[in-house]
Protein backbone atom coordinates (compact mmCIF):
# COMPACT_ATOMS: atom_id res chain seq x y z
CA UNK A 1 0.00 0.00 0.00
CA UNK A 2 1.17 3.77 -0.75
CA UNK A 3 0.87 4.97 2.97
CA UNK A 4 2.02 8.65 1.70
CA UNK A 5 -0.60 8.35 -0.37
CA UNK A 6 -3.04 7.27 2.14
CA UNK A 7 -1.98 10.30 4.72
CA UNK A 8 -2.43 12.72 1.72
CA UNK A 9 -5.94 11.83 1.48
CA UNK A 10 -6.47 11.67 4.82
CA UNK A 11 -4.81 15.01 5.99
CA UNK A 12 -7.00 16.46 2.80
CA UNK A 13 -10.17 15.20 3.72
CA UNK A 14 -9.66 16.36 7.15
CA UNK A 15 -8.30 20.01 5.53
CA UNK A 16 -11.54 20.57 3.58
CA UNK A 17 -13.62 19.43 6.92
CA UNK A 18 -12.06 21.94 8.78
CA UNK A 19 -12.35 24.39 6.27
CA UNK A 20 -16.03 24.17 5.44
CA UNK A 21 -16.39 24.77 9.81
CA UNK A 22 -16.75 21.20 10.82
CA UNK A 23 -16.50 20.79 14.50
CA UNK A 24 -13.21 19.54 15.99
CA UNK A 25 -13.91 15.60 17.08
CA UNK A 26 -15.83 15.64 13.11
CA UNK A 27 -11.96 16.41 11.72
CA UNK A 28 -10.18 13.92 14.49
CA UNK A 29 -12.89 11.47 13.92
CA UNK A 30 -12.74 10.82 10.27
CA UNK A 31 -9.28 10.49 10.25
CA UNK A 32 -9.19 8.00 12.46
CA UNK A 33 -11.76 5.84 10.81
CA UNK A 34 -10.21 5.95 7.72
CA UNK A 35 -6.81 4.97 8.78
CA UNK A 36 -8.57 2.16 10.67
CA UNK A 37 -10.22 0.89 8.06
CA UNK A 38 -6.91 0.46 6.34
CA UNK A 39 -5.56 -1.00 9.53
CA UNK A 40 -3.06 1.79 10.38
CA UNK A 41 -2.62 2.89 14.33
CA UNK A 42 -3.01 6.58 13.97
CA UNK A 43 -2.75 9.88 16.05
CA UNK A 44 -4.61 12.60 14.69
CA UNK A 45 -4.99 16.09 16.66
CA UNK A 46 -6.86 19.11 15.34
CA UNK A 47 -7.18 23.32 16.41
CA UNK A 48 -8.79 26.17 14.98
CA UNK A 49 -5.32 27.20 12.95
CA UNK A 50 -3.61 23.43 12.64
CA UNK A 51 -4.21 19.83 11.51
CA UNK A 52 -1.44 17.15 12.22
CA UNK A 53 -1.79 13.45 11.21
CA UNK A 54 0.65 10.67 12.22
CA UNK A 55 0.77 6.83 11.52
CA UNK A 56 2.86 4.28 11.84
CA UNK A 57 3.11 1.36 9.65
CA UNK A 58 3.44 -2.51 9.92
CA UNK A 59 7.13 -1.92 9.58
CA UNK A 60 6.96 0.48 12.38
CA UNK A 61 7.90 3.49 10.40
CA UNK A 62 6.25 6.67 11.34
CA UNK A 63 4.82 9.56 9.04
CA UNK A 64 3.55 12.78 9.91
CA UNK A 65 1.46 14.85 7.70
CA UNK A 66 1.02 18.70 8.86
CA UNK A 67 -1.23 21.67 7.58
CA UNK A 68 -2.43 24.72 8.29
CA UNK A 69 -5.99 25.76 8.17
CA UNK A 70 -6.84 29.15 7.39
CA UNK A 71 -10.01 31.23 7.56
CA UNK A 72 -13.04 29.10 8.14
CA UNK A 73 -16.21 29.39 5.70
CA UNK A 74 -20.08 28.43 7.24
CA UNK A 75 -20.43 25.91 4.38
CA UNK A 76 -22.40 23.11 5.81
CA UNK A 77 -23.20 21.84 2.59
CA UNK A 78 -19.63 20.65 1.86
CA UNK A 79 -19.67 19.62 5.39
CA UNK A 80 -22.46 17.07 4.17
CA UNK A 81 -20.92 15.72 1.62
CA UNK A 82 -17.55 14.98 2.89
CA UNK A 83 -18.87 13.65 5.88
CA UNK A 84 -20.83 11.25 3.63
CA UNK A 85 -17.48 10.30 1.53
CA UNK A 86 -16.04 9.81 4.70
CA UNK A 87 -18.57 6.90 5.90
CA UNK A 88 -18.34 5.94 2.27
CA UNK A 89 -14.45 4.90 2.03
CA UNK A 90 -15.26 3.52 5.61
CA UNK A 91 -17.96 0.98 4.18
CA UNK A 92 -16.37 0.20 1.20
CA UNK A 93 -12.68 0.47 1.30
CA UNK A 94 -11.12 1.47 -1.77
CA UNK A 95 -8.31 1.54 -3.56
CA UNK A 96 -6.37 4.88 -2.13
CA UNK A 97 -6.14 6.62 -5.38
CA UNK A 98 -9.81 5.96 -6.18
CA UNK A 99 -10.44 7.24 -3.13
CA UNK A 100 -8.36 10.34 -3.67
CA UNK A 101 -10.33 10.58 -6.89
CA UNK A 102 -13.54 10.56 -4.89
CA UNK A 103 -12.07 13.36 -2.80
CA UNK A 104 -10.78 15.85 -6.03
CA UNK A 105 -14.62 15.12 -7.19
CA UNK A 106 -16.46 16.44 -4.39
CA UNK A 107 -14.26 19.19 -4.22
CA UNK A 108 -14.72 20.14 -7.33
CA UNK A 109 -18.11 20.42 -7.44
CA UNK A 110 -19.23 21.99 -4.34
CA UNK A 111 -22.34 23.45 -4.08
CA UNK A 112 -23.21 27.35 -3.62
CA UNK A 113 -25.74 29.47 -4.08
CA UNK A 114 -25.69 32.72 -6.76
CA UNK A 115 -24.66 35.97 -5.62
CA UNK A 116 -28.26 37.16 -6.33
CA UNK A 117 -29.23 33.92 -4.09
CA UNK A 118 -26.73 35.01 -0.93
CA UNK A 119 -28.08 38.71 -1.52
CA UNK A 120 -31.38 37.19 -0.49
CA UNK A 121 -30.48 34.86 2.29
CA UNK A 122 -28.86 38.48 3.78
CA UNK A 123 -32.45 40.27 3.27
CA UNK A 124 -34.37 37.57 4.36
CA UNK A 125 -32.59 36.58 7.64
CA UNK A 126 -31.70 40.60 8.62
CA UNK A 127 -35.97 41.18 7.83
CA UNK A 128 -37.05 38.13 9.52
CA UNK A 129 -35.05 39.28 12.72
CA UNK A 130 -36.24 42.92 12.37
CA UNK A 131 -39.63 41.54 12.65
CA UNK A 132 -38.94 39.34 15.62
CA UNK A 133 -36.59 41.71 17.88
CA UNK A 134 -39.90 44.01 18.48
CA UNK A 135 -39.57 45.96 14.54
CA UNK A 136 -42.87 47.27 12.60
CA UNK A 137 -42.96 46.04 8.96
CA UNK A 138 -41.70 49.17 7.46
CA UNK A 139 -38.58 48.84 10.00
CA UNK A 140 -38.39 44.62 8.71
CA UNK A 141 -37.78 46.36 5.05
CA UNK A 142 -35.03 48.85 6.37
CA UNK A 143 -33.44 45.62 8.55
CA UNK A 144 -33.14 43.76 5.15
CA UNK A 145 -32.20 46.48 3.29
CA UNK A 146 -29.37 47.28 6.28
CA UNK A 147 -28.58 43.29 5.60
CA UNK A 148 -28.16 43.54 1.71
CA UNK A 149 -25.66 45.94 2.90
CA UNK A 150 -24.09 43.97 4.92
CA UNK A 151 -23.68 40.93 2.00
CA UNK A 152 -22.17 43.18 -0.42
CA UNK A 153 -19.66 44.94 1.93
CA UNK A 154 -18.79 41.49 3.13
CA UNK A 155 -18.97 39.88 -0.30
CA UNK A 156 -16.49 43.09 -1.49
CA UNK A 157 -13.71 42.42 1.21
CA UNK A 158 -13.75 38.33 1.06
CA UNK A 159 -12.97 39.26 -2.49
CA UNK A 160 -9.61 41.47 -1.48
CA UNK A 161 -8.88 39.39 1.60
CA UNK A 162 -9.39 41.35 4.08
CA UNK A 163 -9.60 39.44 8.15
CA UNK A 164 -12.58 38.90 9.43
CA UNK A 165 -11.80 41.49 12.54
CA UNK A 166 -11.98 44.63 10.15
CA UNK A 167 -14.61 43.01 8.00
CA UNK A 168 -17.05 42.98 10.94
CA UNK A 169 -15.89 46.22 11.78
CA UNK A 170 -16.80 47.53 8.23
CA UNK A 171 -20.15 46.22 7.53
CA UNK A 172 -21.63 46.98 11.05
CA UNK A 173 -20.53 50.39 10.83
CA UNK A 174 -22.07 51.08 7.39
CA UNK A 175 -25.09 48.54 8.48
CA UNK A 176 -25.75 51.17 11.93
CA UNK A 177 -25.10 53.98 10.00
CA UNK A 178 -27.60 53.36 7.47
CA UNK A 179 -30.16 52.71 10.13
CA UNK A 180 -29.82 55.93 12.09
CA UNK A 181 -30.05 57.92 9.18
CA UNK A 182 -32.91 55.85 8.05
CA UNK A 183 -34.46 56.97 11.80
CA UNK A 184 -32.89 60.62 11.65
CA UNK A 185 -34.90 61.05 8.41
CA UNK A 186 -38.12 59.82 9.74
CA UNK A 187 -38.25 56.66 7.61
CA UNK A 188 -38.28 53.72 10.24
CA UNK A 189 -39.92 53.38 13.50
CA UNK A 190 -37.27 51.58 15.44
CA UNK A 191 -33.24 52.03 14.11
CA UNK A 192 -32.57 49.74 16.81
CA UNK A 193 -34.53 46.43 15.68
CA UNK A 194 -33.03 47.80 12.01
CA UNK A 195 -29.24 47.74 13.17
CA UNK A 196 -30.43 43.87 15.17
CA UNK A 197 -32.05 42.26 12.83
CA UNK A 198 -28.69 42.59 10.10
CA UNK A 199 -26.21 42.30 12.96
CA UNK A 200 -27.77 38.74 13.44
CA UNK A 201 -25.69 38.27 10.03
CA UNK A 202 -22.62 39.47 11.39
CA UNK A 203 -23.12 37.16 15.07
CA UNK A 204 -20.67 34.18 14.60
CA UNK A 205 -23.65 31.17 14.68
CA UNK A 206 -21.23 28.63 13.68
CA UNK A 207 -17.87 29.50 15.73
CA UNK A 208 -20.23 29.79 18.97
CA UNK A 209 -22.23 26.33 17.90
CA UNK A 210 -18.66 24.77 17.24
CA UNK A 211 -16.87 26.17 20.32
CA UNK A 212 -19.91 24.79 22.60
CA UNK A 213 -19.06 21.33 20.66
CA UNK A 214 -15.78 21.18 21.18
CA UNK A 215 -15.53 21.77 24.97
CA UNK A 216 -18.58 19.36 25.14
CA UNK A 217 -16.68 16.69 23.27
CA UNK A 218 -13.37 17.43 25.43
CA UNK A 219 -11.06 19.67 22.51
CA UNK A 220 -10.88 22.48 25.07
CA UNK A 221 -8.20 23.45 23.25
CA UNK A 222 -9.53 24.45 20.76
CA UNK A 223 -12.84 25.77 22.54
CA UNK A 224 -11.44 28.45 24.32
CA UNK A 225 -9.12 29.44 21.04
CA UNK A 226 -12.70 29.59 18.86
CA UNK A 227 -14.46 31.72 22.37
CA UNK A 228 -11.72 34.14 22.23
CA UNK A 229 -12.35 34.32 17.99
CA UNK A 230 -15.92 35.50 19.41
CA UNK A 231 -15.16 37.83 21.60
CA UNK A 232 -13.25 39.71 19.16
CA UNK A 233 -15.63 39.50 16.52
CA UNK A 234 -18.14 40.99 19.11
CA UNK A 235 -15.00 43.95 19.83
CA UNK A 236 -15.22 44.44 16.54
CA UNK A 237 -19.03 44.63 16.41
CA UNK A 238 -18.92 47.17 19.32
CA UNK A 239 -16.56 49.12 17.16
CA UNK A 240 -18.21 49.02 14.41
CA UNK A 241 -21.66 50.40 15.70
CA UNK A 242 -19.81 52.77 18.63
CA UNK A 243 -18.57 54.70 15.55
CA UNK A 244 -21.80 54.56 13.77
CA UNK A 245 -23.65 55.97 16.69
CA UNK A 246 -20.92 58.94 17.15
CA UNK A 247 -21.00 59.66 13.65
CA UNK A 248 -24.51 60.01 13.71
CA UNK A 249 -25.04 62.01 16.48
CA UNK A 250 -22.31 64.15 15.20
CA UNK A 251 -24.57 64.59 11.97
CA UNK A 252 -27.97 64.14 12.93
CA UNK A 253 -27.91 64.44 17.07
CA UNK A 254 -27.81 61.59 19.06
CA UNK A 255 -30.26 58.64 18.06
CA UNK A 256 -33.07 57.74 20.49
CA UNK A 257 -33.74 54.13 21.27
CA UNK A 258 -37.47 52.87 20.68
CA UNK A 259 -39.18 50.38 22.91
CA UNK A 260 -39.29 47.33 20.81
CA UNK A 261 -43.31 46.02 20.12
CA UNK A 262 -44.65 43.12 22.20
CA UNK A 263 -45.33 40.87 19.13
CA UNK A 264 -47.26 37.65 19.74
CA UNK A 265 -46.58 33.99 20.06
CA UNK A 266 -46.91 33.24 16.25
CA UNK A 267 -45.46 36.19 15.05
CA UNK A 268 -42.56 35.90 17.01
CA UNK A 269 -42.33 32.38 15.99
CA UNK A 270 -42.80 32.50 12.21
CA UNK A 271 -40.27 35.29 12.21
CA UNK A 272 -37.95 33.39 14.38
CA UNK A 273 -38.73 30.63 10.76
CA UNK A 274 -38.21 33.29 8.36
CA UNK A 275 -34.96 34.53 9.91
CA UNK A 276 -33.47 31.07 9.96
CA UNK A 277 -34.72 30.35 6.25
CA UNK A 278 -32.26 33.26 5.17
CA UNK A 279 -29.42 31.88 7.70
CA UNK A 280 -29.63 28.20 6.13
CA UNK A 281 -29.36 30.16 2.82
CA UNK A 282 -25.73 32.06 4.36
CA UNK A 283 -24.81 28.36 5.72
CA UNK A 284 -24.62 26.80 2.10
CA UNK A 285 -27.69 24.29 3.18
CA UNK A 286 -29.73 22.82 0.14
CA UNK A 287 -32.72 21.35 -0.15
CA UNK A 288 -34.65 19.97 2.06
CA UNK A 289 -32.17 20.88 5.08
CA UNK A 290 -33.16 24.54 4.48
CA UNK A 291 -37.05 23.20 5.88
CA UNK A 292 -35.72 21.38 7.84
CA UNK A 293 -33.23 23.00 10.18
CA UNK A 294 -35.85 26.41 9.97
CA UNK A 295 -38.28 24.31 11.26
CA UNK A 296 -35.94 23.56 14.44
CA UNK A 297 -35.70 27.07 14.38
CA UNK A 298 -39.45 27.78 14.66
CA UNK A 299 -40.19 24.41 17.33
CA UNK A 300 -37.08 26.02 19.11
CA UNK A 301 -38.31 29.26 20.12
CA UNK A 302 -42.37 28.41 20.62
CA UNK A 303 -40.67 26.37 23.39
CA UNK A 304 -38.63 29.81 24.72
CA UNK A 305 -42.14 30.90 24.64
CA UNK A 306 -44.01 28.57 26.51
CA UNK A 307 -41.48 27.91 29.46
CA UNK A 308 -41.00 31.91 29.84
CA UNK A 309 -45.01 32.04 30.08
CA UNK A 310 -44.77 29.13 32.41
CA UNK A 311 -41.85 29.98 34.58
CA UNK A 312 -41.68 34.05 33.65
CA UNK A 313 -37.70 33.16 33.36
CA UNK A 314 -35.87 33.78 30.83
CA UNK A 315 -33.02 31.76 31.80
CA UNK A 316 -35.37 28.28 32.44
CA UNK A 317 -36.69 29.33 28.85
CA UNK A 318 -32.78 29.32 27.28
CA UNK A 319 -32.12 25.98 29.17
CA UNK A 320 -35.04 24.22 27.76
CA UNK A 321 -35.15 25.56 23.92
CA UNK A 322 -31.75 25.10 23.77
CA UNK A 323 -31.89 21.39 25.29
CA UNK A 324 -34.70 21.12 22.46
CA UNK A 325 -32.63 22.23 19.69
CA UNK A 326 -29.63 20.00 20.54
CA UNK A 327 -32.37 17.18 21.01
CA UNK A 328 -33.85 18.30 17.28
CA UNK A 329 -30.61 18.49 15.98
CA UNK A 330 -29.06 14.96 16.92
CA UNK A 331 -32.66 13.54 16.06
CA UNK A 332 -33.02 14.87 12.24
CA UNK A 333 -29.16 13.95 12.11
CA UNK A 334 -29.97 10.57 12.77
CA UNK A 335 -32.83 10.30 10.27
CA UNK A 336 -31.57 12.02 7.62
CA UNK A 337 -27.96 10.49 7.63
CA UNK A 338 -26.38 14.25 7.77
CA UNK A 339 -23.94 16.16 10.37
CA UNK A 340 -25.99 17.72 13.55
CA UNK A 341 -24.32 21.08 12.72
CA UNK A 342 -26.30 21.49 9.86
CA UNK A 343 -29.62 21.66 12.40
CA UNK A 344 -28.10 22.92 15.27
CA UNK A 345 -26.97 26.06 14.33
CA UNK A 346 -29.88 26.98 12.45
CA UNK A 347 -32.28 25.69 15.54
CA UNK A 348 -30.21 27.47 17.89
CA UNK A 349 -30.01 31.14 15.55
CA UNK A 350 -33.18 32.79 17.24
CA UNK A 351 -31.58 32.36 21.10
CA UNK A 352 -28.22 33.69 20.28
CA UNK A 353 -27.83 36.86 22.58
CA UNK A 354 -27.81 39.31 19.44
CA UNK A 355 -29.90 41.57 21.36
CA UNK A 356 -27.88 41.25 24.49
CA UNK A 357 -24.58 42.50 22.17
CA UNK A 358 -26.23 45.15 20.99
CA UNK A 359 -27.88 47.00 24.03
CA UNK A 360 -24.24 46.07 26.01
CA UNK A 361 -22.39 47.70 23.36
CA UNK A 362 -24.72 50.88 23.45
CA UNK A 363 -24.84 50.98 26.95
CA UNK A 364 -20.99 51.66 27.07
CA UNK A 365 -21.06 54.19 24.28
CA UNK A 366 -23.70 55.95 25.93
CA UNK A 367 -21.46 55.51 29.37
CA UNK A 368 -24.53 54.05 31.30
CA UNK A 369 -22.33 51.82 32.73
CA UNK A 370 -24.58 50.55 35.34
CA UNK A 371 -26.52 48.99 32.44
CA UNK A 372 -23.55 47.65 30.51
CA UNK A 373 -22.59 46.38 33.53
CA UNK A 374 -25.40 44.24 34.03
CA UNK A 375 -27.02 44.00 30.31
CA UNK A 376 -23.86 42.06 29.92
CA UNK A 377 -23.59 39.78 32.67
CA UNK A 378 -27.33 39.01 31.84
CA UNK A 379 -25.78 38.12 28.33
CA UNK A 380 -23.07 36.19 29.35
CA UNK A 381 -25.29 34.63 31.16
CA UNK A 382 -27.89 33.56 28.30
CA UNK A 383 -24.60 32.12 26.61
CA UNK A 384 -23.74 30.10 29.58
CA UNK A 385 -27.18 28.62 30.32
CA UNK A 386 -27.56 27.39 26.30
CA UNK A 387 -23.96 26.19 26.06
CA UNK A 388 -25.59 23.72 29.13
CA UNK A 389 -28.56 22.58 27.43
CA UNK A 390 -26.54 21.79 24.38
CA UNK A 391 -24.38 19.56 26.45
CA UNK A 392 -26.68 18.14 28.02
CA UNK A 393 -28.62 16.86 24.47
CA UNK A 394 -25.52 15.55 23.25
CA UNK A 395 -24.20 13.93 25.99
CA UNK A 396 -27.25 12.32 26.60
CA UNK A 397 -27.16 11.09 22.35
CA UNK A 398 -23.57 9.87 23.28
CA UNK A 399 -24.49 7.90 25.96
CA UNK A 400 -26.98 5.91 24.26
CA UNK A 401 -25.09 5.87 21.01
CA UNK A 402 -22.02 3.44 23.93
CA UNK A 403 -24.80 1.99 24.82
CA UNK A 404 -26.21 1.25 21.95
CA UNK A 405 -22.71 -0.30 20.94
CA UNK A 406 -22.12 -2.47 23.87
CA UNK A 407 -25.12 -3.92 23.86
CA UNK A 408 -24.43 -4.98 19.70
Amino acid sequence: MDYYALLDLVTDLSYELAMAGAETYRVEESANRILSTYGLRAEVFAIPNNLTVSIETPEGKPMTRMRRIGPHGNDLDTVDQLSALSRSICSRKPDVLEAKQWLKNVCDHKRGYSFPLYILGNFVGAAGYGIFFGGTWLDALWAGLCGILVGIVNHALDKIKTNQFFQTIAAAFFMSLCAYAAAALGLTHNADAVIIGPMMILVPGLLITNAMRDIIYGDTNSGVNRIVQVFLIAMALALGTAAAWSSAAAIWGEPVSVTGLNHGFWTQSIAAAVGCIGFAILFNIHGKGVFFSSLGGLFTWMVYLIVMRITDSAFAANFWASLFAGFYSEIMARIRKKPAIAYLVVSIFPLLPGAGVYYTMNYAVRRQMDLFASTGAHTAAVAGIMAVGILLASTLFRMYAVWKSQRK
